[in-house]
């Protein structure tokens, strides 16, 4: 199933010429925009004022950074090669890499950050959902991986992101609470808005 879902997807990419530039850009710089959901994320903790949102947000990043270390040891055990390795005969969009494929690095990552950002806000988390599904579909539409890669990529990825949360929200509750009474506040929450007419 695993060979046969690659070779109909690289059957698509062969007749989707015009999409090759967009998949292989965003498969290879894709990570950006998961940088840049993950800073809306602290941002719209900060805006909220809610110490359980900012613990949230945090532990979104950290899951992030997490999920992918985790990942470096499972990937040198399984030591599975590259799709283009071993079907010589696939159409190879992506840059040649001589690293292992399973599970896929940036799927992981996609996870740990879609997962974890959907206990920040449902609206930020949808949207980076739906960024990390585009993300693994596009590894795998530019020969870099197998679509069992890239799925337990993401599963990885969003069990890291539930695991460190159930295990470390009270504690980073209770951290970002502490430190609204210090310098870090301003990181940590917006200043009140002030009311209209008020000296």
């Amino acid at each position: 199933m695993d060979e046969t879902l690659l070779r109909e997807i690289n059957r698509f990419a062969r007749a989707t010429g015009w999409l090759h530039p967009i998949a292989n850009g965003y498969a290879s710089y894709g990570i950006a925009l998961f940088g840049l959901l993950l800073l809306a994320g602290w941002w719209t903790a900060r805006r909220s004022g809610d110490p359980r949102t900012m613990a949230a947000a945090l532990c979104a990043g950290a899951a992030t950074l997490l999920a992918v270390a985790l990942n470096q040891p499972i990937v040198a055990a399984v030591a599975r090669p590259r799709p283009y390795a071993t079907h010589p005969g696939l159409l190879v969009l992506a840059h040649r890499s001589s690293d292992p494929s399973f599970p896929s690095d940036h799927a992981t990552m996609a996870g740990a950050a879609a997962v974890g950002l959907l206990l920040v806000s449902w609206r930020l988390g949808a949207i980076a959902a739906l960024a990390a599904v585009a993300m693994a579909g596009a590894r795998v539409y530019i020969a870099a991986h197998y679509p069992s890669d890239v799925l337990a990529g993401l599963l990885l990825g969003g069990l890291v992101a539930v695991a460190l949360y159930a295990l470390t929200r009270t504690l980073l509750t209770r951290l970002v609470t502490a430190a609204g009474g210090t310098r870090l506040r301003l990181l940590l929450a917006a200043p009140p808005t002030p009311t209209p007419g008020a000296p």
